[in-house]
């Protein structure tokens, strides 16, 4: 609606020039023209085109900058408003004892000329320094501020949203590392994801419902422990049928990472594009490397398959022959 109001106004004013245009020729020229009216038509129609097409251009660059404007942190415009303000008042300020100068009425065109040439130079000059030193001005008033800025400019990227699946909830280390700091970002445990925890806990088998039950107890543990960070997202996807697919739907939706044990769900993840963080995967990478020569604290458990062998494990599992 707005984009044709300033087409529509850009058009309307064009035509009123072209149409009343005709009284700027001289007195001669518009007594050769037979009908007056339908030359002040024949002008008004030329220059309406002339102005839809200036009409197109100012939508097309207010559109733009409507874009521009958008993704612009509101710190960044408050800064370079606040630089356009300083900018003005300086001009005006130095300007003023120019203004005051008698100057003869043949260059009287100077003052205005002066008057424009140094607003816009003050202006720029105050948006320029705005945008230079206004991280640390806006450090002074709020130290989160210059990391939004940093995150529009593309310098750092926000942390992702994490979408945990039942395995992840079950198996416990997401609360370690959630307390050491290695996952950021919001954790987002869908609706569907606790229905299958409670299913489990209600189950008939003894294993499922010791794993349901385990598994909601780790979850309130984690939101009582990091309530801000914990959120239990409604959707539900009724026309998929298994819990795996509906987590990489909204994944999708919400461009999340997804966090899990689950090998098959990894693999299906990284298939429809969808970023992985596998538990199981960062376990394996963090283990211990151990060099020939180094020394081992090791208990022998049980005897080996050859003569004068023993085996043992590591605490992460590893097994050890000796």
């Amino acid at each position: 609606m707005l984009d044709a109001i300033i087409i529509t106004i850009f058009i309307l004013a064009a035509a009123g020039v072209g149409f009343d245009s005709i009284d700027l020729l001289p007195t001669s020229v518009i007594e050769q023209v037979s009908n007056v009216q339908a030359l002040r038509w024949l002008t008004a129609g030329f220059t309406s085109v002339i102005g839809l097409a200036v009409g197109l251009v100012v939508q097309t660059t207010y559109r733009r900058l409507e874009a521009q404007v958008s993704k612009t942190p509101i710190e960044v415009i408050l800064t370079r408003a606040v630089g356009l303000v300083i900018g003005l008042l300086l001009a005006n300020l130095m300007l003023a004892p120019i203004f005051l100068l008698p100057i003869p009425k043949a260059f009287a065109f100077i003052k205005p000329m002066m008057a424009i040439l140094g607003s816009v130079m003050f202006a720029f000059l105050g948006i320029s320094l705005a945008d230079t030193h206004g991280r640390t001005f806006l450090r002074l008033i709020n130290p989160n501020s210059i990391e939004t800025m940093l995150v529009a400019e593309g310098t750092l990227k926000p942390s992702s949203t994490k979408i945990v699946d039942t395995s992840c909830i079950i198996d416990g280390r997401i609360e370690q590392l959630l307390k050491t700091g290695f996952v950021e970002g919001q954790i987002l445990v869908s609706e569907f994801v606790l229905q299958e925890l409670q299913q489990l806990a209600d189950a008939a088998n003894d294993q499922k419902r010791v794993r349901g039950r385990r598994g909601l107890d780790i979850l309130n543990r984690i939101q009582k422990a990091f309530p801000e960070r914990i959120l239990i997202h409604p959707a539900d996807y009724e026309d998929i049928p298994t819990v795996d697919a509906k987590l990489v739907r909204l994944a999708q939706e919400i461009n999340a990472t997804l966090l899990t044990n689950d090998y098959n769900l990894s693999k299906v993840a990284n298939l429809q594009k969808v970023v992985i963080l596998n538990v199981n995967d960062l376990a394996q990478a963090i283990r211990p490397i151990y060099l020939p020569g180094d020394p081992l604290d090791l208990r022998i458990i049980k005897q080996g398959k050859e003569d004068a062998q023993g085996i043992g494990y590591l605490d992460d599992g590893t097994m050890v022959v000796v």
